[in-house]
């Protein structure tokens, strides 16, 4: 396990200084960039702009430009904010906990739901059941995930007046009652992707664990068909399973990401946007390397968990 967890980690590392070269790089490629907001002010002289230019440090090399950057990340220096000189980490620290509010909570949610959809769709293969179960999966994975977001704001906000329209608390109140009324639509939207994921992946695990020779055998036995699937096929099907917990990790950012652009949630979603748009390169390049290790932890912790729940299973 130990020399597992080194090997991991030491490509952990490589992919990490791959993300930050290919991410570093893409953002100066592309036009524009952080003085573009000067460079079209007629009230800015280009002696202020040059002045700009060497207080950020752009007027350097790339190259120069990115070794400054990495030598200071590495030390917990993950710079300041173009927009407003506040420390890139401070601000991912006030917007992380809105984004793994809504993560987790769609998570538990699609994990449950998705998990008996599946489950009953396997056991009643081409009934209606697992007709509706698969054909609705199969609907919500094909549609974006911002046009749910819109209908759901349409339907339950503006049609039905039940929940609010966006972000995360009510001006002046902010209590736990209040932010779950607001979570309740942006999770219902992330939720609802997910499950889809996790029903089609339950159907299928299930599906092959009813096709094996123990389940025959226990059939034959004479036990009841429900001793059989919750004793027995159940129990082994969600094994593999818990791989989806890594999996998952990047369609969560991905889908939060547009969900809180559309509900104004206050996340790293928004964050991330906004500072895209303002030509943010520190805070751009914080957020983009904090996902990616988010990314591989959930892909570290999903091997480990499954290592750890079939003892079968060697990490060497």
């Amino acid at each position: 396990m130990t020399i597992y967890l080194a090997r991991r980690c030491g490509q952990a590392v490589v992919l990490m200084l791959l993300v930050s070269v290919i991410g570093f790089g893409i953002l100066h490629l592309a036009p524009g960039g952080p003085l573009s907001q000067y460079v079209l002010s007629s009230n800015m002289a280009q002696e202020d702009i040059d002045r700009i230019t060497r207080q950020l440090g752009l007027d350097r090399p790339f190259l120069l430009q990115y070794v400054d950057w990495l030598a200071r990340m590495v030390t917990g220096d993950w710079g300041q904010s173009y927009r407003d000189g506040l420390p890139v980490l401070t601000k991912i620290a006030t917007h992380i906990g809105p984004t793994l509010e809504i993560m987790l909570a769609s998570t538990v949610i699609a994990a449950l739901l998705g998990g008996v959809i599946g489950m009953r769709a396997a056991v009643r293969r081409h009934s209606l059941t697992d007709l509706l179960a698969t054909g609705g999966a199969m609907i919500a994975l094909s549609i974006p995930t911002f046009w749910f977001a819109l209908m759901a704001i349409y339907l339950f906000s503006i049609e039905l007046g039940w929940l609010p329209s966006g972000n995360r608390s009510t001006i002046g109140d902010g209590s736990l009652g209040d932010v779950l009324h607001h979570m309740i639509a942006p999770v219902m939207v992330l939720a609802l992707v997910e499950t889809a994921v996790w029903a089609q992946f339950m159907r299928a695990s299930m599906l092959d664990t009813l096709g094996q020779d123990y389940i025959r055998t226990a059939r034959a036995k004479g036990l009841r068909e429900r001793v059989v699937i919750r004793a027995h096929a159940l129990r082994n099907a969600l094994l593999p399973m818990i791989t989806l917990v890594g999996l998952q990790f990047p369609t969560l950012l991905g889908g939060a990401l547009v969900t809180e652009t559309v509900f104004s949630w206050p996340g790293m979603g928004r964050l991330f946007l906004d500072s895209l748009e303002y030509r943010d390169y520190p805070v751009v390049m914080g957020i983009l390397m904090l996902s990616a290790l988010m990314v591989m932890a959930g892909s570290l912790l999903a091997d480990v968990l499954y290592a750890v729940a079939d003892p079968r299973i060697r990490m060497d």
